[in-house]
């Protein structure tokens, strides 16, 4: 028999290294179902949801580097990928999302499922487009790979049902992607001019990002020879921050005063691989230089003095010969002593471990960090378990980790970790779940189980939405409709077949995560923290605590006195931060 459509998909996905689909199957994609399932070297992972899929693909092609595939049938499918479309795209996760489609004779008569996927992945995507012949499809699939894995970023590939029960036609075009390594170093005038203003300057910050991967040694011989502090972005944090005598931890709005600090005190401040959104955190009053491998970046976020295109570590590569080492290293020294301090108060809270169902999280997140693996992968929801992972998970050189930096959803730890389990299974992986994260994607805590994932699951169960609250109360406004009510996390996934357990005492907290950590497969904890915990920002505006201030007289008028004393009680050690 010929081959179909359907089986040189399957084969084509094969040769460009794909080892998994994740789908929720139907209709417009059965075919392909089916193909896979007869050629048997790829897996089909059966997610509850698209959105699941769209974000365990972003999370697997984040981590290996290779291309990643998911899939959604017609139209509602379609829809249901593109939260965890956006997200793989703006994390530049090499993404291959296959878009089954009606049948192509109906197209355009507004038939039953019907979607326009060119406008409909238009925002989220490098490459769409729909093959309507078997001509059209081996074609179509290989640019649609090429261009996730060459750009880095999403590709939809079309395929109408009928269409992959067609002959298969070998086509002009070749059948197999092509991986590229390359780096890129600035001229050698703007490399001069760069050498001369880091060797003028007094006083230089790095600020590193994502794009500073593997360049760990080069940076650190930078920083030496300028004596410089070295601070980073949340998604540059492991790459950067381990074994590093310089650096100063983060800023932005999850960051610390040590990060702020040192880049409102340099003269230069030297961005490397960073496309960093906070401007409000970055100075605007001294030299300011960019070195970014995507150069339509370049100047986007802060007035530059030199913007370089170029990757990080060839470029500093190709800039230490000509730097003059420096000499004096007051700055540094000064940026240190204060980066102790911050760090010394942020144990404030990891030595309280908090009260019955008021654990604090920072403890919650200090334990976690201590009893991981080396090699864990954590993927963490956004929120305030965000906060809690960048001030409390350390980098080792070997951990990774995965969030919704850029695209901000909610509700993407346990589906990234899906991701991370499956391309990583000789690995620890740890979904740091915000209760709203979870409780927006509980039914995926099935596929977890049916495909027996060791993940552990471990929810910051503050019974609100956390980050939101905070951020109306400092507007001024009175939190309001950010409570939730939950069911028993525990409960919950002990029903899909999981091992839960709920912890609400301080003193069960390192057993509980200890013994997590040493069961072999799945497990939830449902951990009580405590709702009224705050995370101050690097720096705290008077606009800000006045905000505060009237929320929390809007409260005590309304007659909720018991909330604010709790806050109070519960925020009493930022008073440190305050002063």
């Amino acid at each position: 028999m010929a081959q179909t459509v359907a089986e040189q998909i399957v084969q084509m996905l094969r040769a460009a290294g794909v080892e998994r689909i994740y789908a929720v199957t139907g209709d417009s994609l059965n075919h392909l179902n089916d193909a896979v399932r007869r050629d048997g070297n790829i897996q089909w992972i059966h997610v509850r949801h698209e959105e699941t899929a769209a974000y365990a693909a972003g999370a697997e092609a984040q981590l290996t580097g290779k291309i990643a595939c998911c899939a959604g049938s017609c139209g509602p499918g379609h829809v249901h990928l593109i939260n965890g479309l956006y997200d793989a795209h703006r994390s530049g996760a090499p993404v291959l999302a296959i878009a089954s489609a009606i049948p192509s004779r109906e197209f355009g008569s507004g038939y039953f499922q019907e979607t326009n996927i060119h406008k409909l992945f238009d925002d989220c995507s490098y490459y769409c487009e729909m093959a309507t012949t078997a001509a059209q499809a081996p074609r179509m699939l290989q640019m649609a790979m090429q261009t996730a894995l060459s750009r880095k970023g999403v590709a939809v590939f079309g395929l109408p049902g009928d269409v992959s029960e067609l002959d298969a036609e070998k086509g002009e075009s070749s059948h197999t992607v092509f991986p590229t390594q390359s780096g890129i170093i600035p001229s050698p005038g703007e490399l001069s001019a760069l050498a001369d203003t880091l060797n003028s300057s007094g006083k230089v910050t790095i600020f590193c990002g994502i794009g500073a991967t593997g360049a760990h040694p080069e940076i650190l011989a930078l920083a030496k020879a300028l004596q410089a502090p070295v601070g980073y972005s949340f998604r540059g944090k492991m790459a950067v921050q381990h074994n590093n005598p310089f650096e100063v931890g983060m800023t932005g709005l999850l960051g610390l005063p040590s990060a702020y600090h040192a880049m409102h005190h340099a003269d230069t401040l030297l961005l490397l691989g960073t496309d960093f959104p906070y401007t409000p955190f970055l100075p605007d009053n001294i030299r300011i230089i960019q070195i970014e491998a995507q150069a339509e970046r370049l100047g986007r976020r802060a007035h530059l003095h030199q913007g370089l295109h170029g990757t990080v570590r060839e470029t500093i590569a190709a800039l230490l010969p000509l730097i003059q080492p420096k000499t004096n290293g007051d700055f540094l020294d000064d940026e240190l002593k204060l980066y102790a301090k911050v760090k010394d108060r942020l144990q404030s809270y990891v030595k309280d471990a908090g009260d019955e169902n008021k654990i604090h999280p920072e403890y919650v997140a200090a334990t976690i960090n201590e009893k991981a693996p080396p090699d864990a992968i954590f993927t963490v929801d956004t929120g305030m378990t965000c906060v809690w992972a960048a001030r409390y998970l350390d980098a080792t050189g070997n951990r990774e980790l995965l969030g919704s930096f850029n695209h901000g959803s909610m509700a993407n730890a346990l589906p990234q970790a899906i991701g991370a389990a499956l391309c990583a299974p000789e690995r620890a992986v740890v979904a740091l779940c915000g209760d709203g994260g979870l409780s927006m994607t509980t039914g995926d805590l099935a596929t977890i189980a049916q495909y027996k994932l060791p993940v552990k699951i471990i929810v910051f169960n503050n019974r609100s939405l956390g980050m939101v609250k905070l951020e109306m109360e400092v507007a001024g406004l009175p939190d309001w409709q950010t409570d939730m009510h939950n069911p028993d996390f525990a409960m919950l996934a002990q029903a899909y077949g999981l091992p839960g357990i709920t912890v609400s005492q301080p003193g069960q907290v390192t057993a509980a995560i200890s013994n997590a950590f040493a069961q072999p497969g799945p497990v939830l904890l449902n951990i009580m923290t405590d709702p009224n915990a705050l995370a101050m920002p690097p720096k705290i505006e008077f606009k800000q605590v006045r905000g505060m201030a009237a929320s929390m007289t809007k409260l005590m008028l309304n007659g909720e006195f018991e909330e604010v004393w709790e806050t109070i009680k519960s925020n009493i050690r930022h008073a440190k931060e305050l002063l």
